[in-house]
């Protein structure tokens, strides 16, 4: 079967290989564990917005030994942060037009997927992982404030419980608890994960292509209905603000010079529960 690669322009971070009804778009940017900046996440989205309209299934998968540490956060110490904004709005339409194929889509995951990369990984159908996959959302340490859209990608895939947990700790997750919470629907050792990869997109291709469109239309509606009135709301204020300026940007001057970074209010400046005296007088 034919196998062709196209980039969307020379030097692209995102590359498009298609073999017959499958499509494949790779994150490439290695030196930087694919952090996607702006030019990605658009091209992300524009070749995700003009598949061929043969393609049947669509994998994303990141080069080397990540899927993407997420956004590329040293492009941001730079921005306004009305441009930091425009930029995770971008992002949000890039993972929205993944979210909208209506064809099957599997993220495949080796090393990190962290922050929009993980959320990224959400909007696909099927996450297939190896053992060294890690997955998080750690934006309490960048003072990034989840607006809606992300935030249902991650309630529906973890519940609300889980999905606070995530963003108040910083936890980050390795393949066996993504495995055990239904993140991932496969993890198997990191020299096996294309082949593994085939055989499901294989599976997936010979079952009925009305069965399949059918089963993601329907869970499509059914989680749209749950929805409808949350983004109603959201559409009466159409402004976000996906970050807390005065948190955000010396958090993100700190990464890019690669120095530590301490929030006013941390832990040891607060007086823990036991410290604290009893109303009681006790």
């Amino acid at each position: 079967m034919r196998v062709t690669v196209r980039q969307f322009e020379p030097g692209s971070a995102v590359w498009l290989q298609l073999t017959g009804p499958v499509a494949v778009l790779t994150i490439k940017r290695p030196h930087r564990k694919n952090a996607l900046n702006r030019s990605a996440w658009a091209t992300l989205g524009d070749w995700v917005r003009h598949l061929p309209a043969k393609t049947r299934l669509l994998v994303i998968r990141g080069a080397g030994g990540d899927f993407s540490s997420g956004s590329d956060l040293k492009e941001f110490a730079s921005l306004t942060e009305a441009e930091v904004n425009q930029a995770f709005e971008l992002m949000e339409n890039t993972i929205s037009a993944v979210e909208s194929l209506p064809i099957p889509t599997i993220a495949t995951i080796d090393g990190g997927a962290y922050g929009a990369a993980f959320v990224l990984t959400l909007a696909c159908d099927l996450r297939l992982g190896t053992s060294r996959a890690k997955l998080g959302i750690p934006v309490g340490k960048l003072g990034i404030t989840l607006q809606p859209p992300f935030v249902r990608r991650i309630l529906r895939e973890l519940g609300p419980s889980a999905a606070k947990d995530l963003v108040f700790t910083g936890r980050i997750l390795d393949a066996d608890m993504a495995r055990a919470m239904g993140i991932l629907n496969d993890v198997v050792p990191p020299e096996h994960l294309t082949d593994h990869t085939i055989r499901m997109v294989r599976t997936i291709l010979r079952q009925s292509r009305a069965s399949v469109l059918a089963m993601k239309e329907s869970v499509r509606k059914v989680l749209a209905e749950a929805e409808m009135e949350e983004m109603r709301q959201e559409n009466d204020h159409p402004a976000r603000s996906w970050v807390y300026g005065p948190d955000f940007f010396p958090a993100v001057s700190a990464f890019a010079t690669k120095r530590a970074h301490r929030f006013e209010g941390r832990p040891d400046a607060i007086k823990t529960c036991a410290d604290t005296p009893r109303g009681d007088g006790r």
